[in-house]
Protein backbone atom coordinates (compact mmCIF):
# COMPACT_ATOMS: atom_id res chain seq x y z
CA UNK A 1 0.00 0.00 0.00
CA UNK A 2 2.75 2.34 -0.18
CA UNK A 3 3.33 5.07 -2.67
CA UNK A 4 6.00 7.48 -3.12
CA UNK A 5 5.70 10.34 -3.25
CA UNK A 6 6.51 10.98 -6.79
CA UNK A 7 3.88 9.37 -7.60
CA UNK A 8 1.19 10.92 -5.14
CA UNK A 9 2.57 14.09 -6.36
CA UNK A 10 1.81 12.95 -9.73
CA UNK A 11 -1.73 11.79 -9.02
CA UNK A 12 -2.59 14.97 -7.45
CA UNK A 13 -1.56 17.04 -10.50
CA UNK A 14 -3.78 14.82 -12.54
CA UNK A 15 -6.76 15.53 -9.91
CA UNK A 16 -5.94 19.27 -10.17
CA UNK A 17 -5.52 19.58 -14.11
CA UNK A 18 -9.08 17.35 -14.77
CA UNK A 19 -10.70 19.39 -11.96
CA UNK A 20 -9.42 22.29 -13.63
CA UNK A 21 -10.56 21.88 -17.16
CA UNK A 22 -14.01 20.35 -16.20
CA UNK A 23 -14.91 23.98 -14.68
CA UNK A 24 -13.57 25.66 -17.03
CA UNK A 25 -15.61 24.60 -19.86
CA UNK A 26 -18.16 27.11 -21.46
CA UNK A 27 -21.33 26.67 -20.07
CA UNK A 28 -23.83 25.35 -20.11
CA UNK A 29 -22.40 21.97 -19.11
CA UNK A 30 -23.87 19.15 -20.98
CA UNK A 31 -26.28 17.54 -19.14
CA UNK A 32 -25.30 13.60 -19.97
CA UNK A 33 -23.11 12.05 -20.84
CA UNK A 34 -23.02 10.61 -24.81
CA UNK A 35 -24.27 7.43 -25.08
CA UNK A 36 -20.83 5.50 -26.19
CA UNK A 37 -18.96 7.65 -23.26
CA UNK A 38 -21.00 5.37 -21.19
CA UNK A 39 -20.55 2.22 -22.95
CA UNK A 40 -16.79 3.30 -23.34
CA UNK A 41 -16.78 3.79 -19.29
CA UNK A 42 -18.14 0.32 -18.82
CA UNK A 43 -16.01 -2.11 -20.77
CA UNK A 44 -12.93 -0.16 -18.58
CA UNK A 45 -14.35 -1.53 -15.64
CA UNK A 46 -11.66 -3.61 -13.97
CA UNK A 47 -12.92 -7.34 -14.05
CA UNK A 48 -12.45 -7.72 -9.90
CA UNK A 49 -9.79 -7.19 -7.11
CA UNK A 50 -6.37 -7.38 -8.62
CA UNK A 51 -3.93 -9.49 -6.79
CA UNK A 52 -1.43 -6.63 -7.28
CA UNK A 53 -2.73 -3.45 -7.05
CA UNK A 54 -2.35 -0.82 -10.23
CA UNK A 55 -0.57 1.83 -8.32
CA UNK A 56 -2.03 5.37 -7.38
CA UNK A 57 -1.29 7.13 -10.76
CA UNK A 58 -2.64 4.23 -13.09
CA UNK A 59 -5.89 4.56 -10.87
CA UNK A 60 -6.44 8.33 -10.93
CA UNK A 61 -5.50 7.97 -14.39
CA UNK A 62 -8.13 5.28 -15.22
CA UNK A 63 -10.57 7.27 -13.26
CA UNK A 64 -10.61 10.49 -15.20
CA UNK A 65 -10.05 9.18 -18.34
CA UNK A 66 -12.70 6.71 -18.33
CA UNK A 67 -14.73 6.47 -15.42
CA UNK A 68 -15.59 10.42 -15.78
CA UNK A 69 -16.69 10.80 -18.84
CA UNK A 70 -19.51 8.26 -18.21
CA UNK A 71 -20.71 10.77 -15.21
CA UNK A 72 -23.75 12.71 -16.03
CA UNK A 73 -23.83 16.46 -15.12
CA UNK A 74 -26.35 16.89 -12.51
CA UNK A 75 -24.43 19.19 -10.54
CA UNK A 76 -22.25 21.00 -13.25
CA UNK A 77 -24.94 21.83 -15.91
CA UNK A 78 -27.29 24.36 -14.99
CA UNK A 79 -29.78 22.25 -17.64
CA UNK A 80 -30.42 19.05 -15.29
CA UNK A 81 -33.75 20.09 -14.98
CA UNK A 82 -34.74 16.03 -13.86
CA UNK A 83 -35.71 14.97 -9.95
CA UNK A 84 -34.83 18.19 -7.73
CA UNK A 85 -30.43 18.07 -7.98
CA UNK A 86 -28.81 21.45 -6.91
CA UNK A 87 -25.61 21.94 -8.14
CA UNK A 88 -22.59 22.72 -5.72
CA UNK A 89 -21.17 26.54 -5.42
CA UNK A 90 -17.64 27.43 -5.85
CA UNK A 91 -17.26 27.91 -1.76
CA UNK A 92 -19.22 24.37 -1.06
CA UNK A 93 -17.30 22.19 -3.54
CA UNK A 94 -14.17 23.91 -1.85
CA UNK A 95 -15.11 23.18 1.47
CA UNK A 96 -15.96 19.82 0.39
CA UNK A 97 -12.26 18.77 -0.81
CA UNK A 98 -11.52 20.14 3.10
CA UNK A 99 -13.82 17.64 4.66
CA UNK A 100 -12.49 14.49 2.93
CA UNK A 101 -8.44 15.99 3.66
CA UNK A 102 -9.37 16.49 7.15
CA UNK A 103 -11.72 13.54 7.59
CA UNK A 104 -13.68 14.54 10.63
CA UNK A 105 -16.03 12.01 12.32
CA UNK A 106 -18.14 14.95 14.21
CA UNK A 107 -20.62 12.62 15.95
CA UNK A 108 -19.16 13.33 19.37
CA UNK A 109 -18.76 16.57 20.60
CA UNK A 110 -15.08 16.74 21.65
CA UNK A 111 -14.73 20.63 21.72
CA UNK A 112 -11.25 20.57 23.63
CA UNK A 113 -10.00 18.03 20.71
CA UNK A 114 -11.88 19.23 17.58
CA UNK A 115 -13.92 22.47 16.55
CA UNK A 116 -16.04 20.27 13.94
CA UNK A 117 -19.15 20.38 15.76
CA UNK A 118 -18.94 24.09 16.72
CA UNK A 119 -18.49 24.56 13.20
CA UNK A 120 -22.15 22.48 12.28
CA UNK A 121 -23.93 24.43 15.18
CA UNK A 122 -22.69 27.77 13.42
CA UNK A 123 -23.66 26.50 9.78
CA UNK A 124 -27.04 25.36 11.17
CA UNK A 125 -27.98 28.41 12.92
CA UNK A 126 -26.97 30.08 10.22
CA UNK A 127 -29.64 27.90 7.74
CA UNK A 128 -32.33 28.99 10.13
CA UNK A 129 -31.36 32.46 10.00
CA UNK A 130 -31.72 32.31 5.93
CA UNK A 131 -34.99 30.76 6.60
CA UNK A 132 -36.33 33.12 9.22
CA UNK A 133 -36.33 30.82 11.74
CA UNK A 134 -35.92 31.57 15.76
CA UNK A 135 -32.85 29.88 16.74
CA UNK A 136 -34.62 29.45 20.32
CA UNK A 137 -37.20 27.44 19.32
CA UNK A 138 -35.72 24.78 17.35
CA UNK A 139 -33.06 24.22 19.90
CA UNK A 140 -32.85 20.76 18.27
CA UNK A 141 -31.04 20.60 15.04
CA UNK A 142 -28.62 17.86 13.14
CA UNK A 143 -27.48 17.49 9.51
CA UNK A 144 -28.39 14.15 7.84
CA UNK A 145 -28.08 12.65 4.85
CA UNK A 146 -31.21 14.01 3.16
CA UNK A 147 -34.98 15.10 3.73
CA UNK A 148 -35.55 11.16 3.34
CA UNK A 149 -33.23 10.17 6.97
CA UNK A 150 -34.42 13.62 8.05
CA UNK A 151 -38.06 12.61 7.52
CA UNK A 152 -37.28 9.19 9.74
CA UNK A 153 -36.53 11.60 12.57
CA UNK A 154 -39.18 13.25 12.28
CA UNK A 155 -41.67 10.46 12.41
CA UNK A 156 -39.66 8.88 15.17
CA UNK A 157 -39.24 12.09 17.61
CA UNK A 158 -43.51 12.46 16.69
CA UNK A 159 -44.00 8.58 17.49
CA UNK A 160 -42.39 9.15 20.80
CA UNK A 161 -44.18 12.55 21.99
CA UNK A 162 -47.32 11.36 21.26
CA UNK A 163 -47.35 7.83 22.79
CA UNK A 164 -45.43 9.63 25.58
CA UNK A 165 -48.55 11.65 25.87
CA UNK A 166 -50.85 8.62 26.10
CA UNK A 167 -48.76 6.51 28.46
CA UNK A 168 -49.02 9.82 30.72
CA UNK A 169 -52.81 9.70 30.90
CA UNK A 170 -53.00 5.91 31.29
CA UNK A 171 -50.83 5.90 34.17
CA UNK A 172 -52.25 9.32 35.73
CA UNK A 173 -54.28 7.35 38.28
CA UNK A 174 -51.25 5.13 39.74
CA UNK A 175 -49.53 6.69 42.01
CA UNK A 176 -45.62 6.40 41.69
CA UNK A 177 -46.07 5.20 37.94
CA UNK A 178 -43.20 5.53 36.09
CA UNK A 179 -44.04 7.14 32.22
CA UNK A 180 -41.35 5.19 30.36
CA UNK A 181 -40.55 5.90 26.51
CA UNK A 182 -40.82 4.09 23.03
CA UNK A 183 -37.45 4.24 22.60
CA UNK A 184 -37.30 2.42 26.29
CA UNK A 185 -40.73 -0.01 26.22
CA UNK A 186 -40.79 -0.36 22.38
CA UNK A 187 -43.34 0.82 20.22
CA UNK A 188 -45.56 -2.71 21.13
CA UNK A 189 -45.72 -2.39 24.34
CA UNK A 190 -45.68 1.24 24.40
CA UNK A 191 -48.86 1.33 22.42
CA UNK A 192 -50.28 -1.40 24.62
CA UNK A 193 -49.98 0.02 27.97
CA UNK A 194 -51.40 3.63 26.61
CA UNK A 195 -54.15 1.53 25.35
CA UNK A 196 -53.24 3.16 21.23
CA UNK A 197 -55.07 0.45 18.54
CA UNK A 198 -53.01 2.13 15.47
CA UNK A 199 -50.78 5.32 14.91
CA UNK A 200 -52.44 7.34 11.67
CA UNK A 201 -50.11 10.01 9.65
CA UNK A 202 -52.45 12.65 8.01
CA UNK A 203 -51.68 14.13 5.17
CA UNK A 204 -51.76 15.14 1.51
CA UNK A 205 -49.87 14.18 -1.55
CA UNK A 206 -46.70 12.63 0.48
CA UNK A 207 -43.71 12.13 -1.21
CA UNK A 208 -42.57 8.55 -1.50
CA UNK A 209 -40.11 8.70 1.47
CA UNK A 210 -42.91 9.48 4.25
CA UNK A 211 -43.88 6.00 3.39
CA UNK A 212 -40.85 4.55 3.38
CA UNK A 213 -40.09 5.93 6.81
CA UNK A 214 -43.00 4.71 7.95
CA UNK A 215 -42.12 1.21 6.94
CA UNK A 216 -38.52 1.53 8.65
CA UNK A 217 -39.93 2.87 11.80
CA UNK A 218 -42.83 -0.19 12.44
CA UNK A 219 -45.62 2.19 11.63
CA UNK A 220 -46.26 0.75 8.34
CA UNK A 221 -46.85 2.01 4.38
CA UNK A 222 -50.47 1.73 5.59
CA UNK A 223 -50.34 4.06 8.12
CA UNK A 224 -49.80 7.02 6.16
CA UNK A 225 -53.68 8.67 4.90
CA UNK A 226 -54.17 11.18 2.20
CA UNK A 227 -56.58 13.81 3.94
CA UNK A 228 -57.02 16.11 0.79
CA UNK A 229 -59.70 17.97 -0.52
CA UNK A 230 -61.49 16.32 -3.22
CA UNK A 231 -60.51 19.50 -6.12
CA UNK A 232 -57.62 20.09 -4.48
CA UNK A 233 -56.41 17.16 -3.09
CA UNK A 234 -52.61 18.91 -1.90
CA UNK A 235 -54.97 20.95 0.76
CA UNK A 236 -55.96 19.53 3.87
CA UNK A 237 -59.86 18.92 4.32
CA UNK A 238 -59.76 20.26 7.80
CA UNK A 239 -62.94 18.36 8.43
CA UNK A 240 -61.74 15.48 7.57
CA UNK A 241 -58.31 15.42 9.10
CA UNK A 242 -60.39 16.47 12.85
CA UNK A 243 -62.65 13.38 12.63
CA UNK A 244 -59.49 10.92 12.37
CA UNK A 245 -57.59 12.88 15.19
CA UNK A 246 -60.48 12.34 17.68
CA UNK A 247 -61.33 8.73 16.61
CA UNK A 248 -60.84 6.62 20.56
CA UNK A 249 -57.92 4.47 20.16
CA UNK A 250 -55.87 6.50 17.72
CA UNK A 251 -52.61 8.82 18.65
CA UNK A 252 -51.40 10.82 14.60
CA UNK A 253 -48.65 12.74 13.43
CA UNK A 254 -49.66 15.38 10.79
CA UNK A 255 -47.50 15.96 7.86
CA UNK A 256 -47.21 19.11 6.07
CA UNK A 257 -45.75 18.83 2.59
CA UNK A 258 -44.01 21.97 1.77
CA UNK A 259 -43.56 21.73 -1.77
CA UNK A 260 -45.02 18.66 -3.33
CA UNK A 261 -42.72 17.04 -5.48
CA UNK A 262 -44.26 16.31 -9.02
CA UNK A 263 -45.84 20.25 -8.89
CA UNK A 264 -43.69 22.25 -6.28
CA UNK A 265 -47.11 23.37 -4.93
CA UNK A 266 -47.88 24.01 -0.79
CA UNK A 267 -50.30 22.08 1.28
CA UNK A 268 -50.96 25.26 3.12
CA UNK A 269 -51.22 28.59 2.01
CA UNK A 270 -51.78 31.21 4.60
CA UNK A 271 -51.17 31.82 7.94
CA UNK A 272 -54.62 30.63 9.40
CA UNK A 273 -53.91 26.98 7.80
CA UNK A 274 -50.98 26.24 9.71
CA UNK A 275 -52.43 27.58 12.95
CA UNK A 276 -55.69 25.94 12.58
CA UNK A 277 -53.23 22.50 11.98
CA UNK A 278 -51.34 23.78 14.91
CA UNK A 279 -54.74 23.96 16.90
CA UNK A 280 -56.12 20.58 16.25
CA UNK A 281 -52.67 19.04 16.99
CA UNK A 282 -52.74 20.70 20.27
CA UNK A 283 -56.39 19.40 21.00
CA UNK A 284 -55.66 16.09 20.16
CA UNK A 285 -51.83 15.47 21.35
CA UNK A 286 -50.75 15.25 17.46
CA UNK A 287 -47.15 16.14 16.16
CA UNK A 288 -47.03 18.47 13.53
CA UNK A 289 -44.51 17.92 11.37
CA UNK A 290 -43.30 19.61 8.22
CA UNK A 291 -41.54 17.38 4.56
CA UNK A 292 -39.95 21.03 3.05
CA UNK A 293 -37.52 19.19 0.93
CA UNK A 294 -37.08 21.75 -1.05
CA UNK A 295 -40.05 24.33 -0.33
CA UNK A 296 -39.07 25.66 3.09
CA UNK A 297 -36.79 27.55 1.06
CA UNK A 298 -39.38 29.61 -0.32
CA UNK A 299 -39.33 31.11 2.99
CA UNK A 300 -36.29 32.99 1.56
CA UNK A 301 -37.74 34.37 -0.97
CA UNK A 302 -38.33 38.60 -0.67
CA UNK A 303 -39.74 40.17 -3.47
CA UNK A 304 -43.20 40.93 -4.02
CA UNK A 305 -43.60 38.90 -7.05
CA UNK A 306 -43.29 35.73 -5.07
CA UNK A 307 -45.89 36.48 -2.17
CA UNK A 308 -48.05 33.63 -3.40
CA UNK A 309 -44.82 30.82 -2.95
CA UNK A 310 -43.57 32.50 -0.03
CA UNK A 311 -47.18 32.01 1.66
CA UNK A 312 -47.03 28.40 0.92
CA UNK A 313 -43.90 28.39 3.64
CA UNK A 314 -45.34 30.69 6.08
CA UNK A 315 -45.50 30.45 9.62
CA UNK A 316 -44.26 27.27 9.62
CA UNK A 317 -42.80 28.09 13.55
CA UNK A 318 -46.36 26.62 14.28
CA UNK A 319 -44.43 22.88 13.54
CA UNK A 320 -43.02 20.32 15.92
CA UNK A 321 -40.09 19.52 13.32
CA UNK A 322 -39.01 20.18 10.27
CA UNK A 323 -37.09 18.55 7.66
CA UNK A 324 -34.98 19.91 4.22
CA UNK A 325 -32.55 18.63 1.74
CA UNK A 326 -29.00 21.44 1.36
CA UNK A 327 -28.34 19.35 -1.87
CA UNK A 328 -31.51 20.82 -3.37
CA UNK A 329 -31.70 24.05 -3.72
CA UNK A 330 -28.61 25.80 -0.92
CA UNK A 331 -26.68 23.86 -3.64
CA UNK A 332 -23.73 22.28 -1.30
CA UNK A 333 -22.56 18.19 -2.49
CA UNK A 334 -24.50 15.25 -2.33
CA UNK A 335 -24.94 14.23 0.33
CA UNK A 336 -26.88 17.01 2.85
CA UNK A 337 -30.54 17.58 4.46
CA UNK A 338 -31.25 19.12 8.18
CA UNK A 339 -33.69 18.71 10.80
CA UNK A 340 -35.26 21.17 13.38
CA UNK A 341 -36.95 20.30 16.27
CA UNK A 342 -38.62 22.18 19.08
CA UNK A 343 -38.78 19.50 21.75
CA UNK A 344 -34.73 18.93 22.44
CA UNK A 345 -35.48 16.27 25.29
CA UNK A 346 -37.32 14.03 22.59
CA UNK A 347 -34.58 13.35 20.18
CA UNK A 348 -32.32 12.43 22.97
CA UNK A 349 -34.85 10.05 24.22
CA UNK A 350 -34.68 8.38 20.63
CA UNK A 351 -31.41 8.73 19.77
CA UNK A 352 -29.14 8.56 22.69
CA UNK A 353 -26.11 6.08 22.85
CA UNK A 354 -27.20 3.65 26.31
CA UNK A 355 -24.18 2.49 27.96
CA UNK A 356 -21.63 3.77 26.55
CA UNK A 357 -18.91 6.35 28.60
CA UNK A 358 -16.62 6.02 25.84
CA UNK A 359 -19.00 8.08 23.50
CA UNK A 360 -20.13 10.22 26.01
CA UNK A 361 -17.34 12.01 27.69
CA UNK A 362 -18.49 15.19 26.14
CA UNK A 363 -22.63 15.35 26.14
CA UNK A 364 -22.08 19.23 25.67
CA UNK A 365 -19.78 21.92 25.82
CA UNK A 366 -19.59 25.75 26.99
CA UNK A 367 -21.75 26.54 24.24
CA UNK A 368 -24.55 23.89 25.09
CA UNK A 369 -24.03 21.83 21.86
CA UNK A 370 -25.16 18.19 22.10
CA UNK A 371 -22.97 15.02 20.85
CA UNK A 372 -25.03 14.72 17.58
CA UNK A 373 -24.64 10.79 18.10
CA UNK A 374 -27.54 11.56 20.75
CA UNK A 375 -29.66 13.44 18.11
CA UNK A 376 -29.40 11.58 14.81
CA UNK A 377 -29.62 8.00 13.15
CA UNK A 378 -25.75 7.93 12.58
CA UNK A 379 -23.20 7.38 15.45
CA UNK A 380 -20.46 8.23 12.53
CA UNK A 381 -20.30 10.63 9.40
CA UNK A 382 -18.74 12.69 7.88
CA UNK A 383 -18.29 16.71 8.29
CA UNK A 384 -21.61 17.49 6.15
CA UNK A 385 -21.88 20.79 7.65
CA UNK A 386 -18.37 22.34 6.62
CA UNK A 387 -19.42 22.87 3.06
CA UNK A 388 -22.81 24.93 4.46
CA UNK A 389 -20.89 26.99 6.67
CA UNK A 390 -18.39 27.94 3.33
CA UNK A 391 -21.31 28.65 1.00
CA UNK A 392 -23.45 30.69 3.58
CA UNK A 393 -20.21 32.50 4.82
CA UNK A 394 -19.27 33.15 0.94
CA UNK A 395 -22.71 34.21 -0.54
CA UNK A 396 -24.63 35.72 2.35
CA UNK A 397 -28.42 36.37 2.40
CA UNK A 398 -27.99 38.29 -0.55
CA UNK A 399 -26.75 35.70 -2.56
CA UNK A 400 -28.73 33.05 -2.09
CA UNK A 401 -31.99 35.48 -2.70
CA UNK A 402 -30.45 36.00 -5.61
CA UNK A 403 -30.05 32.78 -6.82
CA UNK A 404 -33.32 31.21 -5.95
CA UNK A 405 -35.46 34.69 -7.82
CA UNK A 406 -33.02 33.16 -10.65
CA UNK A 407 -34.51 29.80 -10.75
CA UNK A 408 -38.13 30.99 -9.56
CA UNK A 409 -37.69 33.42 -12.63
CA UNK A 410 -36.62 30.91 -14.95
CA UNK A 411 -38.97 28.04 -14.13
CA UNK A 412 -42.27 31.10 -14.47
CA UNK A 413 -40.74 31.80 -18.09
CA UNK A 414 -40.73 28.13 -19.09
CA UNK A 415 -44.26 27.63 -17.56
CA UNK A 416 -45.30 30.81 -19.32
CA UNK A 417 -43.81 29.39 -22.85
CA UNK A 418 -45.52 26.11 -22.16
CA UNK A 419 -49.01 27.83 -21.38
CA UNK A 420 -48.74 29.86 -24.63
CA UNK A 421 -47.27 26.36 -27.04
CA UNK A 422 -49.76 25.02 -29.19
CA UNK A 423 -48.52 21.58 -29.02
CA UNK A 424 -47.77 21.51 -25.15
CA UNK A 425 -50.05 22.34 -21.93
CA UNK A 426 -49.45 22.91 -18.25
CA UNK A 427 -49.99 20.87 -15.09
CA UNK A 428 -52.29 20.70 -12.96
CA UNK A 429 -55.19 21.10 -15.39
CA UNK A 430 -56.66 24.04 -13.33
CA UNK A 431 -53.67 26.40 -13.38
CA UNK A 432 -54.11 26.52 -17.88
CA UNK A 433 -54.47 30.09 -18.81
CA UNK A 434 -55.24 31.62 -15.86
CA UNK A 435 -54.21 34.97 -14.83
CA UNK A 436 -52.68 33.74 -11.69
CA UNK A 437 -50.83 30.91 -12.81
CA UNK A 438 -47.22 32.26 -12.94
CA UNK A 439 -47.12 33.59 -9.05
CA UNK A 440 -48.21 30.15 -8.24
CA UNK A 441 -45.12 28.43 -9.73
CA UNK A 442 -42.01 28.27 -7.79
CA UNK A 443 -39.74 26.17 -9.22
CA UNK A 444 -40.93 23.03 -10.55
CA UNK A 445 -43.30 22.92 -13.81
CA UNK A 446 -45.58 20.25 -14.88
CA UNK A 447 -46.66 19.60 -18.14
CA UNK A 448 -47.55 17.25 -21.02
CA UNK A 449 -47.62 17.25 -24.42
CA UNK A 450 -51.19 17.93 -26.37
CA UNK A 451 -50.91 14.66 -28.57
CA UNK A 452 -51.33 11.24 -26.50
CA UNK A 453 -48.82 9.67 -28.85
CA UNK A 454 -46.17 12.50 -28.38
CA UNK A 455 -46.90 12.36 -24.75
CA UNK A 456 -46.09 8.58 -24.09
CA UNK A 457 -42.41 9.63 -25.87
CA UNK A 458 -42.18 13.24 -24.95
CA UNK A 459 -39.31 12.56 -21.88
CA UNK A 460 -36.66 10.63 -23.74
CA UNK A 461 -37.07 12.38 -27.09
CA UNK A 462 -36.14 15.62 -24.57
CA UNK A 463 -33.35 13.50 -22.95
CA UNK A 464 -32.42 11.96 -26.57
CA UNK A 465 -31.33 15.84 -27.24
CA UNK A 466 -28.24 15.84 -24.72
CA UNK A 467 -29.25 19.75 -24.21
CA UNK A 468 -31.81 19.18 -21.20
CA UNK A 469 -32.34 16.81 -18.89
CA UNK A 470 -36.08 16.49 -18.01
CA UNK A 471 -37.50 13.41 -15.62
CA UNK A 472 -41.13 11.81 -16.06
CA UNK A 473 -43.74 11.49 -13.81
CA UNK A 474 -47.67 10.20 -13.59
CA UNK A 475 -50.31 13.01 -13.48
CA UNK A 476 -53.93 11.91 -13.41
CA UNK A 477 -53.15 8.67 -14.90
CA UNK A 478 -50.84 9.75 -17.52
CA UNK A 479 -47.69 10.56 -18.57
CA UNK A 480 -46.19 13.83 -17.72
CA UNK A 481 -42.67 15.38 -17.72
CA UNK A 482 -41.19 17.66 -15.04
CA UNK A 483 -38.49 20.68 -15.44
CA UNK A 484 -37.29 21.26 -11.51
CA UNK A 485 -35.07 24.28 -11.79
CA UNK A 486 -32.32 24.11 -8.95
CA UNK A 487 -29.01 24.82 -9.83
CA UNK A 488 -26.84 27.99 -8.91
CA UNK A 489 -25.79 28.68 -12.41
CA UNK A 490 -28.94 29.37 -14.25
CA UNK A 491 -29.41 31.75 -16.66
CA UNK A 492 -32.97 32.67 -17.18
CA UNK A 493 -32.33 34.52 -21.21
CA UNK A 494 -29.82 32.05 -22.06
CA UNK A 495 -31.45 28.63 -20.52
CA UNK A 496 -34.98 29.92 -21.56
CA UNK A 497 -33.94 30.01 -25.51
CA UNK A 498 -31.96 26.22 -24.93
CA UNK A 499 -35.30 24.66 -23.53
CA UNK A 500 -37.36 26.33 -26.19
CA UNK A 501 -35.43 25.03 -28.81
CA UNK A 502 -35.27 21.77 -27.50
CA UNK A 503 -39.00 21.76 -27.06
CA UNK A 504 -39.58 23.53 -30.34
CA UNK A 505 -37.04 20.79 -32.11
CA UNK A 506 -39.04 17.48 -30.48
CA UNK A 507 -42.42 18.88 -31.47
CA UNK A 508 -41.10 19.64 -35.56
CA UNK A 509 -39.26 16.29 -35.57
CA UNK A 510 -42.53 14.62 -34.70
CA UNK A 511 -44.60 16.19 -36.78
CA UNK A 512 -42.02 15.04 -39.48
CA UNK A 513 -42.15 11.90 -38.59
CA UNK A 514 -45.74 11.59 -38.61
CA UNK A 515 -45.94 13.49 -42.04
CA UNK A 516 -43.58 10.66 -43.18
CA UNK A 517 -45.19 7.67 -41.69
CA UNK A 518 -48.88 8.67 -43.41
CA UNK A 519 -47.57 9.69 -46.83
CA UNK A 520 -45.65 5.81 -46.91
CA UNK A 521 -49.28 4.50 -45.79
CA UNK A 522 -51.28 6.51 -48.03
CA UNK A 523 -48.27 5.47 -51.07
CA UNK A 524 -48.31 1.35 -49.54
Amino acid sequence: MNSTTDELTQAQLLIQSHTKSTLSRSLPYRPLPLCESIATASRSLISGLPSTGHGVEKTVSHLIEDIALGLNGSSLSSNYYGFVNGGATPAARLADNLVTLHDQNVQVHLPKETIATAVEDKALTMLLDLLHFDHETFKERIFTTGATSSNILGLACGREWILQKKLARAVANEAGAWIDSVGELGLLEACKTAGIESLQILTTMPHSSLRKAASILGLGRASVIDVGLSENPLTFDMQKLEKLLSRDGFAAIVVVSCGEVNTGGFATQSWYSMQKLRSLCDKYDAWLHVDGAFGVFARALTGQEYNQVASGAQDLDFADSITGDAHKLLNVPYDCGFFFCAHSEVAQQVFQNPNAAYLNAETAGPAGIPSPLNIGIENSRRFRGLPVYATLMAYGRAGYVDMLERQVRFARAVASFIDHHNDFEILPEHLQGTSTMIEKIFIVVLFRAKDDDLNRELVSRVNASSRIYVSGTMWSGSPASRIAVSNWQVDPPRDLAIVEAVLDGVVTKWHNETLEALRIKQSA
